[in-house]
């Protein structure tokens, strides 16, 4: 018995011992994986590994532009080591300086270029199913009853993905005010002012430090007695002109000071805490007066100015003190007689619509068989029947309608709220430049509003129509548009490819055919009413709108952009781009020589021609068009 115990109590022992050594060994390989594992993220080992991907998600190879050597053939080496890098910035980006992620970015590049295909070519299939799933902003760039000037309506779109950097945006956060601003920087009138203050900062940081230091009293009471004299000199100015002639000596002065206590040794960290606060509250006082600015320009242009809202409300009264015979209705027969040319404009500008009018009747040829159609709100109806009936327009029929005056069972079958012109959005998207550095890139687009997907129940006799945007004008004869043929599609448009809808996808959902698509624009586009019934394209707006409409105001608005894109997707047909040239309500760098030699120009933007803030140099081309002698634009100080 005795022996057996022995026995057992040894078995018991070993089995102990070894159940220490399995767990010691698993500790070592936890400990080792606890390591190894964030050193593999780390250098981007990971990316070798065979990975899955949820149904939702895309593998990392399509966030990436393809590369390839001088002869074009692509280096799959070069591609997978590029990847790894750029894998690594995107993770790091908002933790690193921005030093050295661009230094990382340079040495990173190595021989391998980004191939990018040339604007207005046409892109490789291969490569269109590699278009970057980026982040954007889309802003509504029109106010609302019940929004602020300048509120972005529809916020940033991105799942907040390391990816995409921590860099901030001008434009993205402000909008065209950052276009603005850059062109009216006025001459700092007190630069010399703000280099006293700047020393003045520098040396109350380094004061404290000094004044505690043995041996350096001469020094400390220097700074002060500088510092004292500072303070003196800047209560009294506010300019340079303002400065005593004695002010270059006290400059010297100073910066000979703060050298000397520059070349002391100090507690670092007393003056980089005083230096930081300095500039945090520099940087808090700047965003500050910028979104002041930015809220008084938005302000300026999304408000009607006093005179245009005078000249409405003079000729709203008008119109009903003294009643005038509706020359519309001797002229009936013209309104839907289809081998006539007509043009339809949604409107509620008077000054706008007339200069677009005005513009297109002045360069036509013919004017006879023009009949334009104004779709306006009940507000500004009056008003523009009056107008149109005392100026005529060489001939030129115009026909006003409010559109509350159509059926209301077409309007809430449409879903349509209130009366709505054509959209402009704001649209920003991130991604890398040809040297792989994340940048921010902000386009501005246009698109049909909600009440243009009425036009065939409210033209049902018409076959063809020309939809202009009331802030476009015309500088040639439109007559040739005429005689396009649209190869069966619907809507002839000017396509925008700075942007593609694949880049939009966030927004579009799964909903586009093919992702290397550009998208379009709206300000001159010819419309097929016959295909449009066809293809009923109000149907597909109607299934897209519940899709992409929750119910409220705001998404009702925004809703416009993915429901115009989608709803003419393989009913576009192309035009010339030369035919109209965009951007001239937000761009400063169109040149003269191309806006002479287009058809149309078009003030897409916030900074319009008829506000003060719209860009002078292009509102020359806007003003040739403008009715002279009207004496209710001299009563209400419209000026010319």
């Amino acid at each position: 018995m005795k022996g057996h115990v022995a026995v057992t109590t040894t078995s018991s022992c070993a089995a102990k011992q070894w159940r220490w050594k399995w767990l010691a060994l698993t500790i070592l390989l936890l400990v080792f994986f606890s390591m190894f594992v964030p050193l593999a993220f780390l250098l981007g080992l990971h990316n070798g590994f065979p990975v899955g991907y949820l149904s939702d998600e895309s593998p990392p190879s399509e966030f990436f532009e393809h590369y390839g050597s001088k002869d074009g053939a692509i280096d799959s080496i070069s591609v997978k080591e590029d990847s790894r890098v750029k894998q690594m910035l995107m993770n790091f980006t908002p933790s690193l300086p921005q030093e050295i992620v661009q230094i990382i970015a340079r040495q990173g590049d190595g021989k391998s270029k980004s191939f990018e295909p040339d604007e207005g070519s046409e892109q490789p299939k291969s490569q269109s199913m590699g278009v970057p799933k980026l982040p954007i902003v889309v802003s509504n760039m029109t106010s609302t009853s019940d929004s602020r000037p300048g509120d972005r309506i529809l916020a940033n779109l991105s799942k907040g993905s390391n990816f995409y950097g921590s860099e901030s945006s001008c434009e993205l956060e402000f909008g065209s005010y950052c276009l603005w601003s850059k062109e009216h920087k006025e001459a700092m009138k007190d630069a010399t002012v703000k280099k006293f203050k700047d020393q003045l900062f520098v040396a109350r940081a380094y004061y404290p430090s000094i004044a505690k230091l043995q041996g350096q009293e001469n020094l400390s009471r220097e700074m002060k007695q500088n510092i004292q004299e500072h303070e003196r000199i800047l209560s009294e100015v506010i300019s340079d002109a303002d400065l005593p002639p004695f002010f270059p000596n006290k400059i010297q002065k100073m910066e000979q000071t703060i050298a000397k206590a520059k070349g002391c040794t100090v507690e670092c960290t007393n003056v980089e805490r005083k230096l930081r606060q300095i500039l945090d509250l520099t940087e808090d006082e700047t965003h500050f007066h910028m979104k002041q600015s930015a809220f008084l320009y938005h302000l300026g242009v999304q408000t009607m100015p006093k005179s245009l809202h005078c000249l409405s409300m003079r000729l709203t009264v008008e119109y009903f003190r003294e009643p005038r015979p509706d020359m519309e209705l001797s002229l009936a027969f013209k309104l839907e007689d289809p081998s006539l040319r007509h043009y339809v404009i949604f409107t509620r500008d008077i000054l706008a619509v007339s200069v677009t009018i005005n513009s297109t009747v002045l360069n036509s040829k013919n004017t006879a068989d023009m009949v334009f159609h104004l779709i306006t709100d009940r507000q500004n109806f009056y008003a523009m029947k009056l107008w149109f009936a005392r100026n005529p327009y060489n001939g030129a029929v115009i026909h006003v309608l409010n559109i509350e005056d159509l059926n209301q069972s077409l309007l809430n079958g449409l879903g349509l709220k209130q009366f709505s012109a054509s959209e402009e959005f704001r649209i920003s998207v991130r991604g890398f430049d040809q040297t792989e550095f994340l940048q921010l890139r902000t386009e501005y687009v246009s698109i049909f509003g909600h009440s243009h997907f009425l036009l065939p129940e409210i033209f049902k006799n018409l076959k063809k129509v020309i939809v202009l945007d009331d802030d476009v004008i015309v500088q040639q004869d439109l007559s040739s548009l005429w005689n396009i043929d649209l190869e069966g599609k619907v809507n002839g448009a000017v396509n925008f490819c700075k942007l593609q809808l694949g880049q939009l996808e966030i927004i579009l959902g799964k909903n586009i055919h093919d992702r290397s698509s550009c998208l379009w624009i709206s300000g001159l586009n010819i419309i097929d009413l016959e295909k449009w019934r066809e293809h009923n394209v109000t149907g597909t707006y109607q299934k897209l709108l519940r899709t992409f409409h929750n119910g409220n105001e705001e998404t009702w608005r925004t809703a416009a952009l993915p429901t115009s894109l989608l709803a003419f997707q393989d009913h576009l047909f192309p035009l010339d781009s030369t035919l109209v040239i965009s951007g001239l309500g937000h761009d400063y760098h169109v040149s003269e020589e191309v806006i002479k030699n287009a058809v149309a120009l078009h003030y897409n933007g916030n900074m319009k021609p008829w506000l003060d803030l719209g860009i002078p140099m292009y509102k020359k081309y806007w003003k040739k068009f403008l009715i002279q002698g009207e004496p209710f634009m001299d009563e209400c100080n419209v000026r010319h």
